[in-house]
């Protein structure tokens, strides 16, 4: 009896011991199928702007006059004229125009009412000679009085228009007259202004 016992339950052991070997065989084919699966199903592709960048433009202007005044005239009397050139600059580097206009105004005995002033645009000439100047354009024409309330960008003038290629330059003539006719109460007159290039971008 006791060798029976020991005979019917060996196979028993066996068969426990044979399903084991399946199972972790079956369980190591099925996570190897997973990882393969896994690492051959990535397909890809990009593609990439690199580098971009952004800078501001400049708006910037000058002029050749070295500090000095266009005009600084005494001992007028009627009918005396003169003129003066002056070269303005742009090395903007983005597009717009440019506007001249008066600061500074001031006269007594009204002697502004009775100048006379053209303003013409133009190339040729340099501070303060008008030697080889060519007009393009007159940009004003009137008294100097009148000239004063043009007095910012919005009411200046002038029909510069920059492209925003540096170096841009345009002469300006300026010229003045006392009227003839200048009644004896502009005697002793005073007037003065400033003349300002103002760029603005488009």
């Amino acid at each position: 009896m006791p060798g029976r016992r020991r005979l019917s339950r060996g196979p028993r052991r066996r068969s426990a011991v044979a399903v084991s070997a399946v199972g972790v065989l079956a369980a190591f084919v099925g996570s190897s199928l997973l990882v393969y699966q896994a690492s051959s199903s990535a397909y890809t592709s990009t593609t990439a702007n690199a580098g971009n960048s952004w800078s501001s433009g400049v708006v910037s202007i000058t002029d050749d006059d070295t500090g000095t005044a266009l005009f600084t005239v005494n001992g007028l009397k009627p009918g005396s004229a003169g003129e003066a050139c002056i070269k303005v600059s742009s090395t903007s580097t983005v597009a717009g125009s440019v506007k001249l206009y008066a600061t500074g105004y001031s006269t007594t005995n009204n002697l502004a009412a009775s100048l006379d002033l053209t303003v013409q645009e133009g190339t040729g000439g340099t501070f303060p000679s008008c030697a080889g100047f060519v007009s393009s354009s007159t940009a004003y024409t009137g008294t100097l009085a009148g000239f004063s309330t043009k007095t910012s960008f919005g009411t200046g003038v002038g029909s510069w228009s920059l492209t925003g290629t540096p170096t841009e330059t345009r002469v300006y003539r300026i010229a003045y007259s006392l009227d003839a006719a200048a009644p004896d109460s502009t005697q002793g007159g005073t007037a003065g202004l400033g003349f300002t290039w103002e760029a603005q971008s488009s």
